[in-house]
């Protein structure tokens, strides 16, 4: 059975998620589909590819997801196709890509577009797909790319007693993902001492392993299952609370009203 997985910025608030997946019920009837979500935040790369890339590569090999986010930015004039991981992901050429696989995949095709909607776009993705599913050899899908659009995801900066991270996701709960991975952290702190400071006067000094570590209503961090540092409040809102919004979000309404709002958490090593 053939798994497709999708994940866009559609909503479900018309029909276009409906249409698609009846798309790739057409071309493959037995495909077994999942919605990873349709939320994702309109032109917000950096959030896209943190709930990708913690996703995709729990299925089984061989999955195929199709990643719609942005989809016209810079009017595309191709769509990707990549082989990676024992995956296939498929998206528009707006850097989502190398944003999800750290480094330009080896094996990747184009399909050649011109300025379509985005049931078009499916259409051209979901036969490929078919023709993967029936045999056709991953190269045969589409042409080589001359280029490509690249982007990466961003990285923390490290000093002797310091790193920074910026914040790539807040979840429905306003819990705050930085981009820290464990591993890094502690490779930096080196058995010492720390100190998350996420505003001027808010710091958080240990790590907990849950969220019920601590007493409700008292902040806590941790590394979350798709191993970036996590801070939250126990049954409470922490992006909310402490004025904390996602990096890539523009701030001028924030500074409009007159109140900053943080993209960036800091950790000192003592």
């Amino acid at each position: 059975m053939p798994i497709l997985t999708l994940t866009t910025d559609i909503g479900h608030d018309d029909y276009i998620v409906g249409a698609i997946k009846g798309q790739a019920l057409s071309y493959e009837p037995e495909s077994f589909i999942v919605d990873i979500t349709h939320q994702l935040s309109p032109y917000n790369l950096l959030q896209a590819a943190y709930i990708c890339s913690s996703a995709i590569f729990h299925y089984p090999q061989n999955s195929f997801h199709i990643i719609l986010v942005n989809s016209f930015d810079n009017e595309n004039k191709q769509l990707l196709i990549a082989r990676y991981n024992n995956q296939y992901i498929a998206c528009p050429d707006n850097g989502i890509l190398t944003l999800i696989t750290g480094a330009k995949p080896q094996d990747v095709v184009a399909l050649p577009i011109t300025n379509e909607n985005t049931l078009a776009i499916t259409e051209h993705l979901l036969y490929a797909y078919s023709r993967l599913h029936r045999g056709t050899i991953f190269e045969h899908l589409g042409v080589e790319p001359i280029t490509i659009t690249e982007k990466y995801p961003l990285r923390s900066t490290i000093g002797s007693d310091w790193m920074e991270g910026q914040i790539v996701y807040i979840d429905r709960f306003e819990n705050v993902v930085v981009n820290i991975k464990k591993d890094e952290f502690e490779e930096h702190r080196k058995g010492r001492k720390f100190k998350i400071a996420f505003t001027r006067n808010e710091t958080i000094t240990k790590l907990s392993s849950h969220y019920n570590n601590v007493l409700p209503g008292e902040k806590l961090a941790w590394f979350n299952s798709a191993g970036y540092l996590e801070i939250a409040i126990n049954r409470g809102n922490m992006a909310g609370m402490f004025g904390l919004q996602g990096f890539s979000e523009n701030q001028q309404a924030a500074a409009m009203q007159n109140k900053w709002m943080y993209q960036t958490v800091r950790i000192f090593f003592e």
